[in-house]
């Protein structure tokens, strides 16, 4: 079995991406990461960001675009991640207006199939980002996340499960890795404080990673992704314990 990749959401040194996309990558490779998911390109051609990623050893693992940026008109994200070698083009989030009920996220699965229809033509595959408002609504004790993925083809529409939301929506997150095993190639990792539903750094608050790691390791992942969505320390203080932890917990 091959080693799987530990790869940083880049959502999470926001506040350097901002000054210095460039120098930010180098640091997050300098911490030991072996691949990075995007949240924004930092208004760098993809070229740029191809070379940006190659002159620090880094591969691309997934890269988050709006949902109605890619139902216009998906093209522009399918080349810039051709160019760059990124094979997941993620949806990252969904207004409320699309969510308000159970038959909103069924509607969304069939969406989501005819972009994700797009994405695959060109090589690429279609993914979805949860939170935990997926959870709140339900349908016969169904929650809209799996009403979601039921009315959209796997081959069409794939996962990236965040473990921190299915928590915090009231669901075990290791079952999820589990019921998703052959549909969800990333997987974010990111740890819960013991005292509220808020970020820490991986391996400090109560997340159950053993678990959560044996549950995927039969699965199709790709890549476990840190993300700190709010660091109270310096994000990249932050990121180099995460990844410290990380690496413990997964025996490497």
């Amino acid at each position: 079995m091959s080693v799987i990749p530990i790869a940083l959401q880049m959502y999470t040194v926001r506040d350097y991406t901002a000054k210095d996309f460039g120098g930010t990558m180098a640091k997050v490779a300098e911490i030991g990461y072996e691949a990075v998911e995007l949240a924004g390109d930092g208004g760098l051609p993809a070229a740029e960001m191809k070379k940006l990623l190659d002159d620090n050893g880094l591969k691309c693992i997934g890269s988050h675009t709006g949902f109605e940026q890619l139902e216009a008109d998906p093209q522009p994200a399918i080349d810039y991640n051709l160019t760059i070698g990124n094979p997941y083009v993620v949806i990252p989030w969904l207004g409320e207006e699309y969510r308000g009920d159970a038959n909103g996220w069924k509607a969304m699965g069939a969406r989501f199939a005819a972009i994700g229809e797009k994405v695959k033509a060109a090589g690429l595959t279609l993914c979805y980002h949860n939170h935990d408002f997926e959870f709140k609504v339900e349908e016969d004790g169904v929650p809209g996340l799996d009403l979601l993925y039921a009315n959209a083809d796997p081959s069409l529409l794939q996962v990236e499960l965040d473990t921190f939301w299915v928590k915090a929506g009231g669901k075990n997150p290791a079952d999820y890795v589990t019921k998703y095993a052959d549909r969800a190639p990333l997987i974010h990792i990111k740890d819960m404080k013991a005292e509220k539903v808020d970020f820490t750094e991986v391996g400090t608050g109560i997340m159950d990673f053993p678990a959560i790691f044996e549950a995927g390791k039969d699965g199709i992942v790709k890549a476990w992704i840190v993300e700190q969505d709010r660091c109270d320390r310096d994000p990249m203080e932050s990121i180099a314990i995460s990844y410290a932890n990380i690496k413990k917990l997964l025996g490497r």
